[in-house]
């Protein structure tokens, strides 16, 4: 399996001080921002790591990041995209990395205290599919929201007015090798860009969107105030620690 991390974007909720440098490359705690995902990859046993980045500051992440050695890794690949087409359409750049296997995709900005690392095993093990990883929350409305029925997902809503459970969907998808004939064939949503959401959706469809509850504390650290909450909640508890997912 091959782990791909999306740290491109404009970081437009962030100004000014994405002006600066790219959001992904902002401190949380005591490291980059990016640092989090790449150590979830790693700690899953995920050491073939693609990173698709964008804007003006794309150079930042060579020069903080090098090959990975501070990781483990002998080795990072980069990829870049222009412009902001979703997040679809980032990871669609990773069809020729990717090379047929099984993908582990984190948002750049994803932060968790646990790990996924038996979640990420059990995938390794399933013959096709999809797993995405989701986590009950105060305020549903705001993320993609998920409506399971036993331990399939029946399906996905973004940002609904009227959430029918509470399970937010956050940024971590495993996903088998039709994931790129699925982007293929998206239309653009109606704010211009390819969706995971709809990603997730034409997997349901198929009947092969698993899901895991994700226990401990989840930011996204995109906005000041989650930024601001995960540095916090790094400082008082860590991150990828124990496996919290089940």
């Amino acid at each position: 399996m091959k782990g791909v991390i999306t740290a491109g974007g404009e970081g437009t909720r962030l100004r000014p001080i994405t002006y600066a440098t790219n959001k992904h490359l902002l401190p949380v705690y005591d490291r980059p921002m990016v640092y989090y995902p790449i150590e979830t990859l790693v700690a899953a046993g995920i050491d073939d790591i693609m990173i698709v980045t964008g804007g003006n500051n794309a150079g930042d992440f060579l020069r903080i990041l090098g090959n990975g050695e501070q990781f483990g890794l002998k080795h990072l690949n980069y990829t870049y995209q222009a412009g902001s087409g979703g997040i679809a359409a980032a990871l669609s750049l990773a069809e020729h990395f990717a090379d047929g296997e099984k993908i582990c995709v984190i948002l750049g900005d994803t932060i968790i205290e646990g790990n996924i690392n038996k979640a990420v095993a059990d995938f390794r093990a399933r013959d096709e599919g999809a797993t995405i990883f989701v986590k009950e929350v105060d305020d549903p409305k705001r993320f993609g929201v998920a409506t399971v029925d036993g331990d399939k997902v029946v399906k996905i809503v973004e940002k609904p007015k009227k959430p029918e459970t509470n399970l937010a969907v956050i940024g971590i998808y495993l996903y088998d090798h039709k994931v790129f004939d699925i982007i293929r064939g998206l239309e653009p949503s109606g704010r211009g860009e390819l969706e995971i959401t709809d990603v997730n959706n034409a997997y349901i469809e198929l009947g092969q969107m698993e899901y895991r509850v994700l226990n401990g504390w989840w930011t996204d650290a995109g906005t000041f105030e989650s930024l601001l909450r995960a540095g916090n909640q790094v400082a008082e508890t860590g991150a990828v620690r124990g496996d919290l997912s089940t």
